[in-house]
């Protein structure tokens, strides 16, 4: 009830009376009562007026579960909400919960992980009160073959709800990075348990770099966060529930088609690498190319300096720019 509280007194931007308030949540007064006084302890800064009821004031982002859970208008994605002031690591988690039965879009957040990891086991910096970690547990229909493609679609969803929170111009360097500024501020890692012609669950895992930090001397010159190049603060639970929303739309129509067809337009509208040298580093021997879009299976095209097209499978293989990290 107290992120349902949360999000009505946001949304009425003035008093609510404790009388509307029970009758609402078919509560007594003494339980609303309570539920403020839970909240305030919180550190959401909530005004009570005798004869005028509850009014939630400006103030800084309380981040935790009933702020988030007040800020989610999505059908599916983040109902089941779990969240943690540390966690070794959100996709950890979010297996073992997946592996307890977890419900298909159950939602992982911490404020601080203590062993996140990116792409190849990498490790993902983690520290509190500044960023965004959380994963999400898919269990599709579709078959194993699709899942990879999952990554993308994250991509894309993350891409669109930072450029919409934030005003900056956010794209995707394939396949799991978002950058702004040609600079890193998200990774995506996808993991999943499936037998040969069954998905299990997939875990999609995201971290954005959202508050002012100072990055370790080797992320330096590809690393950013979003308050930076703002110029402002940006609202992490907002963010998170904005990524939700449009996760929502891009499974469906990724559900629907089967592939990226229906997301492949807008998806290299958003790609930083289109139409750049680039230099593909594959385990068979590396070699340099220009980059175009990516296919409905969601391989990078890069058409080499013979004049070779080659479809780019993320795997093992990375893509740099060749004079920088883009």
């Amino acid at each position: 009830m107290k992120a349902e509280i949360l999000a009505l007194l946001r949304e009425r931007k003035d008093y609510v009376s404790g009388r509307e308030l029970s009758e609402r949540f078919q509560v007594t007064r003494t339980a609303v009562w309570k539920s403020m006084n839970r909240l305030k302890e919180e550190g959401f800064s909530i005004e009570t007026r005798q004869n005028r009821g509850y009014r939630l004031l400006a103030a800084g982002e309380v981040f935790g579960k009933n702020e988030l859970e007040s800020r989610l208008r999505t059908k599916w994605a983040g109902k089941n909400l779990k969240y943690y002031a540390e966690l070794d690591s959100t996709n950890t988690q979010a297996k073992k919960e997946a592996e307890w039965g977890a419900a298909h879009g159950t939602l992982l957040v911490a404020d601080r992980q203590t062993a996140g990891r990116g792409r190849r086991g990498r490790g993902w910096d983690s520290p509190a009160d500044t960023n965004l970690y959380f994963s999400l547990v898919l269990k599709p229909a579709f078959p194993p073959a699709q899942a990879s493609m999952l990554t993308l679609v994250m991509a894309h969803s993350v891409a669109l709800a930072v450029a919409e929170e934030s005003g900056l111009e956010a794209r995707i360097k394939w396949p799991n990075d978002v950058v702004v500024k040609r600079r890193k501020c998200c990774g995506i890692l996808t993991e999943m348990s499936a037998e040969l012609d069954y998905i299990h669950y997939v875990v999609v895992g995201v971290g954005i770099n959202v508050g002012k930090q100072e990055f370790p001397p080797p992320l330096r010159e590809k690393a950013t966060c979003l308050d930076l190049e703002s110029g402002r603060e940006i609202s992490r639970s907002v963010l998170l529930a904005k990524v939700l929303l449009h996760f929502e739309e891009d499974y469906a129509v990724f559900c629907e088609k089967g592939d990226l067809s229906g997301l492949m337009e807008s998806y290299n509208r958003l790609l930083v690498n289109r139409g750049a040298q680039v230099r593909v580093l594959d385990p068979k021997g590396d070699y340099d190319g220009t980059a175009g879009g990516i296919t409905s299976t969601g391989q990078l095209t890069v058409e080499t300096a013979e004049g070779k097209r080659v479809e780019v499978y993320a795997g093992e293989v990375s893509v740099r720019g060749i004079y920088g990290y883009t």
